[in-house]
Formats: C-alpha cells, structure tokens, sequence
C-alpha cells in the first residue's frame, strides 16, 4: 500500500529521532550521515534559498524571478528529500542477513534478563532502530561491545 507524502515524512522524522547517534553504528548503516545531513539542511537550506533568490534577482533582475525561485524550491526540498528517504528505510523490510543479526540481537537481551520491547517476525529499519536504541540504552557496555 502507497503511503502518502506527510506520512512518509512524519515517518521519516520519527525514524531519524529514534536512531541511535552511535559511531559504531556509522561503518555499517547509512542512516546516521543522512540523520546528520537532513538536520544541517533544516538548519542552513532556508537561508541558503533565500540569498539565493535575492542575489539572483539583484545581478539578474526580476525578469530572471521564475529561474530564482525554481532554485530557491530545490534548496528548501532538499530536507524533505532526505526525511522520504527516512520514511521509506524505516517501512523496509530488512534483508535476511540483518534479520537474523536482530534476532540475535534481541536473544542476547532476553538472555541477560531484559525483554526488548519490540519483537516482530518480520523485521524493518523501524524495529531495529527500536532495539538497538532499547539496546544502548539498557545494556551494559560490554554487551555492547561484544555486539560489534
């Protein structure tokens, strides 16, 4: 079923707040640099638009407004591009290979006495996301480190 564009985008918001800011996980997951780079484009594209427009129509004149405001848009779409790609990962199912490292993930924890809140058969980016944040948060380092 096709998810329409506020609900990707909600989905992709909550997905990059609920992703553990981890180093470890940066060499395996590309999330934490598309994290990164979606929160310094809410910060610098606004700006970078509106100088945009304004030194465009100054050198250029008004007759060049549709041209400036057409690339004054793609600045200010650039964090909504990065939040649907948020959204879209996090409704993936995840292939076979991180399937089973979640579950192992999620054995371990039950195993050391802690009942992870999510459990799904069929995994996504969402329910990782949710265990291994579950996971930094509540486990000591050393099962942590023996994870990666």
């Amino acid at each position: 079923m096709q998810k329409t564009l506020m609900v990707q985008l909600k989905e992709g918001q909550s997905y990059s707040k609920l992703w553990p800011d981890r180093i470890e996980l940066a060499p395996i997951f590309i999330e934490r640099r598309v994290i990164k780079a979606t929160q310094l484009a809410m910060q610098v594209m606004p700006a970078l638009a509106l100088v945009s427009m304004l030194v465009q129509i100054q050198f250029f004149g008004s007759d060049y407004l549709p041209q400036a405001l057409a690339c004054s848009l793609f600045f200010l779409s650039l964090p909504a591009q990065g939040y649907l790609w948020l959204g879209k990962r996090s409704d993936t199912l995840l292939p076979p290979s991180l399937a089973n490292w979640y579950r192992e993930i999620e054995v371990k924890m039950q195993e050391n006495g802690h009942k992870p809140n999510i459990s799904s058969a069929r995994p996504k980016y969402f329910e990782l996301a949710s265990l291994l944040k579950e996971m930094f948060e509540k486990m000591d380092k050393a099962f942590t480190r023996d994870m990666f």
